[in-house]
């Protein structure tokens, strides 16, 4: 099943000409979870190669307007398109009070708005795969989200299925972890079977300063997208604003043994480049999306994830090196 990350803003607080503020897809097969939605995401999505799709769930880290400006927006344009499917917003505590104050721009729908306030430490159980929140560091009410798939069934040895006279339609339940029984013999899922595969881990923090819960939560993932609004020259800024630096951030990436780390949140202060060779520094495995990047997260067995440079355009993709800006 196909896994990605669509950056549609990579911007700190500011917009700027090259990046908006944040706002991150993923997509896993069909699914299309929205992590954020600031200022201008709809335009961004529809700039895109993807669209703007009848999105089913939006996830918000915290509530600071560069991080949900967008959404009042984008839920009247699904209004004036006649939209009937149902759409849950989550976040943390405050959620209702913000909606109570957003209903003021965006009106009546046509469709019903759960609203889902999550604190730290809770998961969320999906078909192969949980969403776990995280626990941040940023001065306010905020989480991080962190995309855990379930373990995979081994591969599927058919020799030793043919050997024990297993036939093809009984295959898949053992695929499936299943018992079945073979002219009256028992037939385990462990005997045609290799050792379970892990599934992928994709962590996104939103705004924090260094947090060892995100280590925790992070620790072998796939990828971490983590903000990296300073550089080293402005780490009191960092602290006082709780935010993260670049090398703080890759640190981060470092203690958690993650594969890859994506840096996001740039301030206006630096180009790409500059957050980017702060952070190869001490973890050289770090990439700095631009807008309209993606980043795919195959299967281990498969390879390492890697950035797409100009992914989401309508244009053929540039495949680049996991560490290329």
């Amino acid at each position: 099943m196909d896994l990605d990350l669509v950056f549609l803003g990579t911007s700190g607080s500011l917009p700027t000409a090259q990046r908006a503020p944040a706002a991150t897809l993923l997509r896993r097969g069909g699914e299309r979870l929205l992590f954020d939605c600031a200022e201008g995401t709809q335009r961004q999505l529809l700039r895109s190669s993807v669209g703007l799709p009848e999105l089913a769930e939006i996830f918000l880290t915290h509530y600071h307007a560069d991080h949900f400006g967008g959404l009042p927006y984008m839920l009247k344009t699904f209004a004036l398109r006649g939209r009937e499917m149902p759409l849950t917003v989550y976040g943390p505590p405050g959620l209702h009070d913000l909606f109570g104050a957003l209903k003021r721009i965006f009106g009546r729908l046509p469709y019903e708005v759960s609203l889902v306030e999550l604190g730290a430490r809770e998961s969320l159980e999906r078909d192969g795969y949980r969403l776990e929140t995280v626990a941040v560091d940023h001065g306010v009410s905020g989480i991080g989200y962190a995309l855990v798939e379930h373990a995979r069934p081994g591969r599927f040895d058919v020799e030793t299925a043919d050997r024990l006279g297993v036939p093809p339609p009984l295959r898949g339940k053992l695929q499936r972890g299943e018992v079945v029984d073979v002219d009256g013999r028992t037939v385990r899922p462990e005997e045609v079977l290799g050792p379970a595969r892990p599934g992928r881990t994709v962590v996104l923090t939103g705004d924090t300063a260094p947090s060892p819960r995100v280590i925790e939560v992070a620790h072998g993932a796939d990828l971490l997208v983590h903000e990296a609004t300073f550089c080293e020259d402005e780490r009191e800024r960092a602290r006082e604003t709780l935010h993260s630096t670049a090398a703080e951030a890759a640190e981060i990436a470092k203690l958690a043994d993650v594969q890859l780390l994506a840096l996001t949140h740039l301030s206006t202060r630096y180009s790409g480049g500059d957050v980017a060779r702060e952070a190869r520094a001490i973890f050289p495995e770090t990439v700095v999306p631009r807008d309209f990047d993606l980043i795919e997260v195959p299967f281990r067995e498969r390879g390492a994830p890697s950035l797409v440079k100009g992914g989401a355009l309508d244009r053929p993709p540039e495949a680049v090196s996991s560490v290329s800006q």
